[in-house]
């Protein structure tokens, strides 16, 4: 479990730092957030004995997970819709 959990936190950097689309870049960190609630869930189970306490945190943190990524979603259809940019190099100018 702990393999997947690091493949996934892999995958998801690789993703994060080698694309330029904003959704891309979203799902890069996606699957980083997803690697580290892995590998504490696999953690959980095995030092906790058997009690599901910890899956329940994380699963109520993946809940927040999946609505947080909504919001970033529709963050950058807003800024697509607004500025037309849907790579990373047009945001140069967020502040103005």
């Amino acid at each position: 479990m702990l393999i997947v959990a690091a493949a996934l936190l892999g995958l998801g950097l690789w993703g994060a730092l080698a694309q330029q689309s904003i959704v891309m870049l979203l799902m890069g960190i996606e699957l980083m957030i997803n690697g580290v609630m892995l590998a504490g869930g696999g953690l959980w189970a095995y030092s906790a004995g058997g009690e599901p306490k910890g899956q329940l945190l994380l699963i109520l943190a993946m809940a927040v997970m999946a609505i947080e990524m909504a919001i970033g979603l529709a963050v950058v259809v807003a800024l697509y819709r607004a500025r037309q940019v849907d790579m990373t190099e047009g945001l140069d100018s967020m502040g103005r």
